[in-house]
């Protein structure tokens, strides 16, 4: 019971725990103030990580409410339609549903090979140029009248998730899925096996990780449902509140502490 207890607990004490361990270095000398440990970069953040899927919760409540019926965050279930489609014949249907697909099989491909472009070019990470086209394709999708087809909407969002996923991959050194949530419950059933057989402090880390994942995403979801009844297709604006404040963080790091780092790869890739 404690240890699901320190899963709900880890959600709140993430954010707080990155100022707490800034404060302690600064005061151990371990680097200068306003700099992060150099071990993990911003973009590995823990902190960053729940931001990102609390935004992509965010976006498969919006797709799902609002824009067809789709899920944007990963392809499973889309693909589980598309077989059913199939099975029963309905040709329209199918290749309805390989819209989102395509985009989000697209996305992979366009996020590996921008990304070496980027980093050449020595002046910001692939990871905040990221966020950055987030920003713009949700104050455009936030734009739209209702009556574009929403194939547009799926289209765009399928292809940011994609991105996002390929590019943000550990939060700390722990593999980390910033779309979707599967892993991260069959993460939080392994962590609490070997925590009760082994008693280490790691697979409580992970087991509070995921939790805390898991319950950023549901919270980002909650808030979209609220925001579509109240604005309807404007309720994905709601996101450039999270993406915003992640964007300027991980700029002010490319820009500063991290900017003779920007060649290194982060972990994960």
């Amino acid at each position: 019971m404690q240890i699901l207890l320190d899963v709900v607990k880890g959600a709140d004490n993430m954010i707080k725990d990155l100022y707490r361990e800034q404060q302690i270095n600064e005061a151990e000398g371990t680097f200068e103030a306003g700099q992060v440990p150099k071990k993990y970069l911003e973009c590995e953040r823990k902190k960053t990580f729940l931001l990102l899927i609390l935004i992509a919760g965010i976006y498969g409540a919006y797709t799902y409410t609002l824009k067809g019926g789709i899920f944007c965050n990963a392809q499973t279930a889309n693909f589980v339609l598309l077989s059913m489609a199939l099975g029963n014949q309905k040709w329209m249907e199918a290749i309805y549903l390989l819209i989102p697909i395509s985009a989000y099989f697209l996305g992979t491909i366009i996020s590996e090979v921008v990304a070496v472009h980027i980093k050449k070019l020595h002046i910001l990470r692939w990871d905040t140029l990221l966020i950055g086209i987030e920003i713009i394709v949700v104050i455009v999708l936030g734009a739209l009248p209702a009556s574009v087809p929403d194939q547009i909407c799926q289209v765009a969002l399928n292809f940011i998730c994609s991105m996002q996923f390929n590019t943000f991959r550990q939060a700390e050194g722990m593999p980390m899925a910033t779309t979707f949530c599967t892993n991260h419950v069959r993460q939080i059933g392994s962590s609490l096996v070997k925590y009760y057989r082994h008693h280490d402090e790691e697979s409580k880390a992970k087991c509070q990780m995921h939790g805390s994942m898991l319950l950023f995403f549901l919270i980002g979801g909650i808030i979209c449902v609220i925001f579509c009844r109240l604005f309807s297709v404007r309720a994905i604006w709601v996101a450039l509140v999270f993406l915003v404040f992640l964007f300027i963080r991980l700029m002010i790091a490319d820009l500063t502490y991290e900017k003779d780092l920007l060649e290194r790869v982060p972990k994960g890739h």
